[in-house]
């Protein structure tokens, strides 16, 4: 594959004067905490075999280590379609290289491969008209803080309107002895700073006291009902539920998703549990951290009925009491959308991961996985700034080699990779709860198909995702793999950048 290299450098460098003066604009308007976040800016594109790695200082490393990198130049392709595994005939990364920068970080490269061409289907650059949905949370300001990394890489400026309710601290019941601890208001200083800060990041956020402070926090989660209907415009057709840790990889899919709906039927959306047990044992509703989605028909039944339906149900969760108001009131039920992710799973979530699959909504990521450390999502998404709905899609280089964008590159010894069945899901999370008298399987009702787990380091080797960054035109990856017993680990870098000019194939 050959690139027209010197007509990309030279458009690129024309762009970059500009790109330093609109970084400067952004940086200065932006506290250090929120500047990583920002889009990718286009800008000159880095040496294909620099022999300075000084950024590698940043991450957590143990020298010497084996290192090896590749360019990957997106080329956007109208007849391309995300499959759920592409198959390149050609090696990713060349050889390895030993490396050792306690005392220089200037090397000397041995081992270097022309930019790779991944074609990947055309995308918008500019976010997504969402104009006609309204988000929902109930959360304390801190942890809404905190969840604004997060919230920057699906909602600014999409339009799409976002009601947060905000508490300085939630109700704590009473246990050990102890006495309950009431919900403590947000102080209105601190309220209003956060929703300015929000708003000066291009969201469309308000703030908003909850009803009764003395609500349990599942009658604040439904108040969001209540709210968001009394503050919709002409615009509106879907009021939507979340918790403050669900994240939506592609507004764009999830736009196509809803568009299978007429909001002016009424419609109960969301996502159920994919652990079985806990659907057997909340039954067949739209689990928050999935997203639960409403149209605004059947919000205007809710909204209208909200004191009986607060009165008639004693749930202990917010997203079981919008089941009962629905079941009170209406004969609708829930359509499950079995891509919104509820990930109610433990331990190694790889599986779901390296799957292949979109998902439309991410929960419990923070928590979940990698014993309990979780996963820094807003970081591993940032590639979708170049490639578009390529987060998680998978690509299979040469006989034994699998990127899973933004989580992982495997590699399977001993040709173990030719005999997997890869529509499959690797099971690699805990056993899930088991429902007595019951044939599924924990998960069949969700993940399925699915495959046995295999063994790390013999049946697998897996490089996970530790570090991403906006920098020359592009994003940058790394992927380490922590050596065992004697061995030094090995790290594999990915810069990631779009294409500017033709591109020739031979």
């Amino acid at each position: 594959m050959l690139l027209r290299t010197k007509s990309l450098i030279a458009f690129l460098c024309l762009l970059c004067l500009s790109s330093v003066a609109l970084v400067s604009h952004l940086y200065s308007r932006q506290s250090a905490s929120t500047a990583e976040w920002l889009p990718a800016l286009r800008g000159h594109h880095v040496e294909p075999c620099p022999d300075k790695l000084d950024w590698l200082a940043s991450l957590d490393l143990t020298y010497p280590i084996r290192y090896a990198r590749r360019d990957i130049i997106v080329n956007q392709t109208s007849d391309c379609k995300r499959a759920s595994i592409t198959k390149v005939d050609t090696s990713l990364f060349p050889d390895f290289q030993t490396i050792d920068l306690t005392e220089d970080t200037k090397i000397e490269p041995q081992h270097c491969a022309e930019p790779l061409v991944l074609d990947v289907p055309a995308f918008m650059k500019d976010p997504s008209d969402a104009s006609h949905l309204i988000f929902g949370i109930s959360t304390t300001l801190r942890r809404l803080d905190d969840s604004i990394p997060q919230i920057l890489r699906w909602l600014p400026g999409t339009h799409a309107k976002l009601f947060v309710i905000v508490m300085e601290s939630e109700q704590v019941g009473a246990t050990e002895g102890r006495e309950s601890k009431p919900a403590v208001k947000a102080f209105p200083k601190q309220k209003d700073e956060l929703q300015s800060k929000m708003r000066h990041l291009g969201m469309d956020v308000t703030l908003f006291d909850p009803l009764r402070l003395q609500d349990e926090f599942s009658e604040k989660y439904f108040s969001l009902v209540k709210i968001m209907y009394d503050n919709r415009n002409d615009k509106t057709q879907w009021i939507n539920m979340l918790d403050d840790d669900t994240f939506f990889p592609s507004m764009p899919a999830l736009l196509s998703m809803l568009r299978k709906y007429d909001p002016r039927e009424q419609h109960y959306i969301g996502g159920l549990s994919e652990d079985w047990w806990s659907v057997t044992k909340y039954g067949m509703m739209g689990f928050g951290g999935a997203g639960v989605f409403l149209s605004v028909t059947l919000a205007e039944v809710l909204a209208s009925n909200y004191q009986l339906c607060k009165e008639t149900s004693h749930a202990n969760d917010g997203d079981i009491r919008v089941m009962e108001c629905i079941h009170l009131l209406t004969d609708t039920k829930l359509t499950n959308e079995r891509n919104l992710h509820q990930v109610d799973l433990d331990e190694d979530l790889s599986g779901i991961y390296e799957s292949g699959r979109l998902p439309l909504s991410l929960h419990h990521w923070k928590t979940k996985g990698d014993g309990g450390k979780g996963y820094n999502l807003p970081v591993m998404h940032l590639v979708s700034d170049v490639c578009g709905d390529c987060f998680l899609q998978r690509w299979q280089f040469g006989k034994d080699m699998i990127l899973s964008n933004g989580y992982s590159i495997a590699t399977y010894p001993n040709k173990k990779l030719e005999g997997l069945h890869l529509i499959a899901m690797e099971a690699t999370w805990g056993e899930p709860k088991f429902v007595k008298g019951s044939d599924n399987h924990g998960i069949d009702h969700s993940l399925a198909p699915t495959r046995p787990k295999l063994i790390l380091d013999e049946e697998k080797i897996q490089y996970r995702f530790i570090d991403s960054a906006v920098v020359d035109g592009g994003v940058r990856q790394s992927y380490l793999h922590r050596g065992v017993a004697d061995d030094i680990d090995s790290l594999l870098e990915i810069f990631w950048m779009e294409s500017k000019t033709e591109v020739e194939r031979v």
